[in-house]
């Protein structure tokens, strides 16, 4: 099985105007997925981190990416293909309640 990251993109405003219903399936599939070996959280501040060249680490309070939405949350699953990955994807709370989920296939060496 290949590994996948999901990085979810959403913010409360766009969850809050999604049906009940529809975010509470969202979280029970999730709860599925974390039974089945997904590890998931949300995001806290993030820090950013540079050591070039090994000359000394800077940090940087704050995210280096920009988005229109801010980073909710990340999911590590595991899946057959990126085609698997998205359907387990897809209806995630970020997927569903107006937001956005990238995937992005994990290379191990």
């Amino acid at each position: 099985m290949a590994k996948f990251i999901a990085i979810g993109y959403g913010d409360r405003a766009g969850y809050e105007q999604t049906d009940a219903t529809i975010r509470n399936a969202a979280h029970d599939h999730d709860a599925r997925l974390r039974e089945a070996g997904a590890v998931m959280g949300t995001t806290g501040q993030p820090v950013q981190v540079r050591n070039h060249n090994g000359a000394g680490t800077r940090t940087d309070q704050g995210p280096f990416m920009h988005s229109e939405l801010p980073v909710a949350g990340f999911t590590m699953i595991e899946a057959a293909d990126i085609e698997e990955a998205t359907r387990l994807i897809s209806e995630t709370p970020c997927a569903v309640a107006q937001g956005v989920v990238e995937i992005w296939p994990l290379a191990t060496s």
